[in-house]
């Protein structure tokens, strides 16, 4: 009889990979500002990031390297992703209605 190979280990067996969180100087004046209610919901949303930084609903933004966008009711959450360094850098929070324009 020969010699089995032995499987290499299920995805579900792999620890899971957690990536760091950092909110920008703007996103967290932004996140202040917000409505007393809604806070707690975006900074839930903003600490999931470190387990999947691509959750189910995100949008890839166009013209944003790497740029990455999460719906929470009438806000958003805007960030990028660094595979190679394990990093999301959350740049703003916002209302959807204002979230996209310079300032």
């Amino acid at each position: 009889m020969g010699k089995r190979k032995k499987r290499p280990p299920a995805e579900e067996d792999a620890p899971p990979v957690v990536y760091e969180v950092q909110v920008s100087d703007r996103a967290m004046r932004e996140l202040k500002d917000l409505p007393s209610d809604e806070i707690q919901r975006i900074v839930d949303a903003i600490d999931d990031l470190a387990q999947d930084p691509r959750p189910p609903g995100a949008t890839k933004l166009q013209g944003v390297k790497n740029g990455w966008r999460v719906r929470k009711g009438d806000y958003r959450i805007l960030y990028t992703i660094n595979d190679t360094e394990k990093l999301v850098l959350v740049y703003r929070v916002g209302h959807r209605r204002a979230i996209y324009k310079k300032r």
